[in-house]
C-alpha cells in the first residue's frame, strides 16, 4: 500500500529547525566533505558522499541520541493514517525540518530487525557485491546502527531499489513495557504509524570494483517518531504505517528519479541476484 501526496514546501528556516542537512570537511585543510544530518546543531549521521559513486551510507555518530516525537499528534498516529494529510501531521513535523520541498509518501512496511555484520545486512551483503570491501580499512562499510530492511525491488535490469530505516537512537535505548504494549495491541489488529524524514541516494559504483555492478537506490527513512512501534512491528512480525517525508532538495538523486517512487514503491517486492533477473518474493 502506498499513497502520496503532491510534493509541498514545508519547514523553517534552517537555523530555526532541529533537523537539518549539513556537509563539513573531514580533516583540516581538506579531504572530501562529508555529508551530514544534524540534529539539534549536532552531526547525527553521516550519509553518502555527494560523488555518486562511493557506496551508500548511514552512519550513526555519537551525537545521535535524541528521538523527535510529538506529543501534540500521539493520538493521530496510534492507529493507521488514511492520507498522508490526514490530522495535520505532516504540519507539525514540518516545523522540525529545514525550509525545502518534501514528497509525502504514506507506506505500508513490515520492518525486520538487522545487526550489522549478521544476517541480512546490506553493508556487508549486497553492497560488497557491487562496490567490494572499503579499499582502506579492507572492511565492509559500518553504519554503527541496528536499523530495519523493509522493501526492495527491481528499478531495471541495471539497477535496484533498497529500502531501510534507521532509528534515531538504538532499539536497545527503547523502554521494554512500551515495546510489549505495541506488541499485544497490533497481535489484536492494531496498525500504527509511524514518522520519517527520508532521502533518495542513487550510488553508480565505477567499473571494476565488485561483481554484480549495479545502481543502488537507497530509500532510507530517518525514524522521528516509533520507535517503540517499529521494533514491537519486527518482533510481531506485523506491518506498521509510515509516513514518510522525502526530502527533494537534500537527497542525491534528480528530480525525475524521485518522482518515480510511488510507481517503484508499489511494485511486488523482489530480491536482486548477482548477474541474474531479479526473483520475486
Amino acid at each position: 500500500m502506498i499513497r502520496t501526496g503532491a510534493p509541498r514546501r514545508l519547514g523553517v528556516p534552517s537555523s530555526e529547525a532541529r533537523l537539518r542537512f549539513d556537509t563539513e570537511l573531514q580533516e583540516l585543510g581538506g579531504g572530501p566533505r562529508r555529508r551530514l544530518l544534524m540534529v539539534d546543531d549536532e552531526p547525527a549521521f553521516e550519509l553518502s558522499f555527494y560523488c555518486g559513486t562511493c557506496p551508500l551510507l548511514f552512519r550513526r555518530l555519537e551525537a545521535a541520541r535524541e528521538k523527535l516525537s510529538l506529543e501534540s499528534v500521539q493520538e493521530r498516529l496510534t492507529g493507521a493514517l488514511a492520507d498522508p494529510d490526514d490530522g495535520g501531521v505532516i504540519d507539525a513535523f514540518g516545523a522540525l525540518l529545514p525550509e525545502g520541498e518534501y514528497l509525502p509518501l504514506l507506506l505500508s512496511v513490515e520492518p525486520r530487525l538487522v545487526i550489522p555484520g549478521k544476517e541480512g545486512d546490506y553493508f556487508s551483503g549486497e553492497q560488497v557485491t557491487t562496490w567490494g570491501i572499503d579499499q582502506f580499512w579492507g572492511l565492509p562499510e559500518y553504519p554503527h546502527t541496528p536499523y530495519y530492511r523493509t522493501f526492495e525491488t527491481a528499478v531495471d535490469a541495471d539497477a535496484h531499489l533498497y529500502e531501510f530505516i534507521v532509528p534515531m537512537v538504538p532499539p536497545t535505548w527503547n523502554e521494554r513495557g512500551r515495546v510489549e504494549e505495541y506488541v499485544a495491541s497490533m497481535e489484536q489488529g492494531t496498525v500504527p504509524t509511524a514518522v520519517a524524514i527520508s532521502t533518495l541516494d542513487v550510488c553508480q559504483p565505477s567499473l571494476g570494483l565488485g561483481e554484480d555492478p549495479s545502481v543502488h537506490w537507497g530509500l532510507t527513512h530517518f525514524l522521528l517518531d516509533g520507535h517503540h512501534k517499529l521494533e514491537a512491528a519486527a518482533t510481531a512480525g506485523r506491518p506498521v504505517r509510515l509516513l514518510s517525508l522525502l526530502t527533494l532538495g537534500e537527497s542525491l538523486a534528480a528530480a525525475e528519479d524521485c518522482a518515480r517512487l510511488p510507481e517503484l514503491r508499489a511494485r511486488p517486492r523482489s530480491v536482486r541476484s548477482t548477474g541474474q533477473p531479479t526473483k520475486q518474493v
